[in-house]
């Protein structure tokens, strides 16, 4: 069983900053990529960026440039910087992992973190 905590969201306003944490715990199998997800009202879960084992991260479109996804190995914890916020990231956002032998993320969902960009 694996389990996702996220933490940090909250309420800004266009052009603010947020960090996101993600605590994972469990028996996440070898070595494995973590992303963020994210789902907006009446949309479908998106990935929005991930980082590999070695720490190479990959980033939706959108969000290249302003977001910065980084890991912290010994603490099994994901971060998300988020920068120069628009009001379409307003999503709950969501972490997971993905053991890099296979192509699937782990169905296991956490809480997710609420994350409101509005003036």
């Amino acid at each position: 069983q694996v389990q996702f905590v996220e933490s940090g969201g909250g309420l800004v306003q266009p052009g603010g900053s947020l960090r996101l944490s993600c605590a994972a715990s469990g028996s996440i199998y070898g070595i494995y990529a973590m992303g963020w997800y994210r789902q907006a009202p009446g949309k479908q879960r998106e990935l929005v960026a991930s980082i590999t084992s070695g720490f190479s991260p990959n980033y939706v479109d959108s969000v290249k440039g302003r977001f910065t996804v980084s890991r912290d190995n010994a603490k099994n914890t994901l971060y998300l910087q988020m920068n120069s916020l628009k009001p379409d990231a307003t999503a709950v956002y969501y972490c997971n992992a993905r053991p890099e032998i296979f192509t699937s993320w782990y169905d296991s969902w956490g809480p997710g973190t609420q994350v409101t960009v509005s003036s």
